[in-house]
């Protein structure tokens, strides 16, 4: 929006002379159909319209500028409202109301000041419409202390004039203000309870939002369907589902359960506390759905493990939208199945119904990364800078990671060096790559490189540090680094920073204080233990130490009895030894106990397809074929003479 830029002219005359002309009965029909296709939602067919107009008056473009606003098309109602000022035409307090309320859809704080401005040249603020659209524009943009100005200079107020200047000093997060205007206000109604409690549940205080939602009873006020929703959101932060289950049967006692936005947030709290049988018997008896309830169904089921419901889902909903691709993606791809998630992203590219967003290139570029699918990890990169989401700094974390995933560590940095908005996450994700291909040199002096950035490291950082320490034997660089985050930086080492130590005393065979380090942790956290004492097995197997690798296994065996890991590795450490009578008795205690091996298995990508050989089974429907040519590429190599006689 460029009204500093408006001719000054256009500014004086509208001040001094507001030209109001009498309508013409041709620009009243016009503008009559503005409104109708407006509200039918055929903005594009209003605006031709419009533009046809050979004159309009200030009726003709405010009809204009609300068909834009309620259309969700702030940017447009914007542009059109500095088109009028640039054209001298006369804004009313409508055309105001409209375009300080488009600046705060947007949160457009410039827009919105140079309107206030303007407001003041035009003498237009004295309209109540007007001041409360101005003061919710403050709101919006969290400005509590030009919110209180704009609310002090007001002539006349009513009960939505408290209330947003409520919901500035809550979006501000100034709840002392905030408390002392709502406990000033004349009358206090459902409205400002429920912008108090949205202000507590925004900051995770839920049980405080239960106090208010007492202290609101108490009052005499018992809440709307607004209150339930916004205290079951508030309930999902809690760590037990019994206060979010008491707002669920106050609404059914209320009457409340048939509202499809109170259902919505129950839906979602029951998938956050995992009661996966409630959110789906809930669903089942909804009435009415909203796209919102599909893609919170389908976000469960994928939480749950339950990819194919999920799908299934996917493919009943009356409608989907790019939330949906992305959560059916997503969720393959949390769930290990990359494949499906990239074939679900072909579907979406050919089926044009939904348009892909920073967020779905985030969970396909993960898929890829998944299963090491460069050639379609690049396809993929072609169609985010066709799309113009290369500058987003959520998919450029995804390049960085999927380049380095797949192995591509040269393609993960051109990707980071092309970065402009580099965060925590972006200098992570390349510090990881370099370190877990060896290049450990290169990592440490990343890491300068971000601190002489400003950037700050977290424990994810140090992580990565540790790992590249360990992969090149810097075993007393890897020490310092390890006092270092928790003297300089006030980070407390958790399991994963323990298991690249442990990794790297044993890879450098110090196996006795490996094994120290790993009882010590064992005492005073089960959590994360076992991967410290895989990497302890590890490094007994490479160095062939069966009396600390029995002890290890034993101990890894005894804390996740039903996984196959700590069978299999001990099983491997005794046989490697040539103790057979001992890996025998491990393997028989793996069968006593249920536990199977699970099979292994390797993938190879092939003109954009990948495909997975899974040992002991027929995993692909042409592996006949594949048999046969490995066959005959075996008998060419044993006779050469084949060849000749092929030619």
């Amino acid at each position: 929006m460029r009204l500093a830029n408006a001719p000054s002219r256009c500014i004086v005359e509208l001040a001094t002379h507001p030209r109001h002309p009498r309508p013409r009965s041709d620009v009243i029909s016009a503008t009559s159909r503005i409104v109708a296709l407006g509200l039918s939602g055929r903005i594009s067919a209003a605006r031709e319209v419009f533009d046809e107009m050979p004159e309009r008056d200030a009726v003709a473009w405010n009809a204009m500028l609300t068909s834009y606003a309620r259309s969700g098309r702030p940017r447009d109602a914007l542009s059109l409202f500095s088109r009028m000022i640039s054209l001298c035409a006369a804004p009313d307090p409508f055309s105001f109301t409209a375009a300080l309320s488009a600046s705060a859809a947007l949160r457009d704080l410039a827009a919105g000041k140079a309107l206030h401005a303007l407001l003041l040249r035009l003498g237009l603020r004295s309209s109540l419409p007007v001041a409360n659209a101005l003061l919710g524009m403050y709101a919006k943009c969290a400005i509590s202390l030009d919110a209180a100005l704009a609310f002090d200079e007001m002539e006349e107020r009513n009960a939505l004039s408290w209330c947003s200047l409520l919901h500035a000093h809550v979006n501000s997060r100034n709840f002392g203000s905030a408390r002392q205007l709502f406990d000033e206000m004349p009358a206090r109604g459902v409205v400002a309870w429920n912008i108090l409690i949205t202000g507590y549940a925004q900051i995770g205080e839920a049980e405080f939002c239960l106090d208010l939602f007492k202290e609101m009873q108490m009052s005499g006020f018992e809440g709307d369907d607004a209150t339930v929703s916004i205290l079951v959101n508030a309930c999902s932060e809690l760590t037990n589902s019994f206060a979010g289950r008491m707002i669920h049967s106050y609404a059914i006692q209320r009457g409340w359960n048939g509202f499809v936005e109170v259902n919505n947030s129950l839906l979602s709290f029951y998938a956050k506390f995992g009661s996966r049988d409630d959110a789906v018997r809930l669903f089942e008896l909804m009435e009415s759905r909203t796209l919102v309830s599909w893609n919170t169904m389908i976000n469960a089921h994928m939480k749950f493990g339950a990819a194919r419901e999920a799908l299934s889902l996917f493919r009943r909903a009356p409608e989907t939208n790019v939330v949906s691709w992305t959560a059916v993606m997503a969720g393959f791809a949390r769930n290990g199945d990359g494949e499906e998630a990239l074939s679900l992203f072909h579907d979406m590219i050919r089926s044009s119904r939904a348009r892909p967003d920073d967020f779905t290139f985030g969970a396909v570029l993960h898929a890829c990364a998944l299963m090491a699918a460069l050639g379609s990890g690049m396809m993929v990169h072609s169609c985010v800078v066709r799309s113009g989401f290369e500058s987003s700094i959520y998919v450029a974390n995804g390049l960085i990671d999927m380049y380095a995933k797949c192995g591509d560590v040269d393609g993960s940095r051109k990707v980071f060096d092309r970065s402009v908005n580099k965060d925590l996450v972006s200098w992570n994700a390349m510090l990881f790559g370099l370190a877990q291909h060896g290049r450990s040199s290169k990592a440490l002096e990343l890491y300068k490189d971000m601190l002489a950035h400003n950037i700050q490291p977290d424990e994810v950082t140090f992580v990565g540090i540790l790992t590249a320490c360990c992969h090149s034997g810097y075993l007393k660089e890897g020490g310092a680094f390890l006092a270092k985050m928790e003297l300089v930086h006030r980070l407390k080492p958790n399991s994963d920073h323990l298991t690249c130590i442990v990794d790297m005393f044993g890879r450098a065979g110090h196996l006795e204080e490996a094994a120290k380090l790993v009882e010590g942790y064992s005492k005073i956290a089960r959590k994360g233990a076992t991967d410290i004492c895989e990497a302890l097995l590890s490094s007994c197997f490479v160095r062939g130490d069966a009396s600390i690798g029995k002890r290890v296994g034993e101990e890894l065996v005894s804390m996740e009895p039903q996984k196959e890991v700590g069978y299999v590795m001990l099983s491997n450490l005794y046989c490697a030894n040539g103790q057979w009578k001992a890996a025998e008795k491990v393997r028989r205690e793996m069968i006593e106990q249920g536990v199977k091996k699970s099979p292994g298995c390797s993938w190879i990508e092939v003109r954009d397809m990948v495909r997975v050989f899974v040992s002991g089974t027929q995993s692909l429907n042409d592996l006949p074929d594949v048999y046969d040519i490995i066959g005959l590429l075996d008998y060419e190599l044993r006779n050469p003479s084949f060849i000749f006689f092929q030619q």
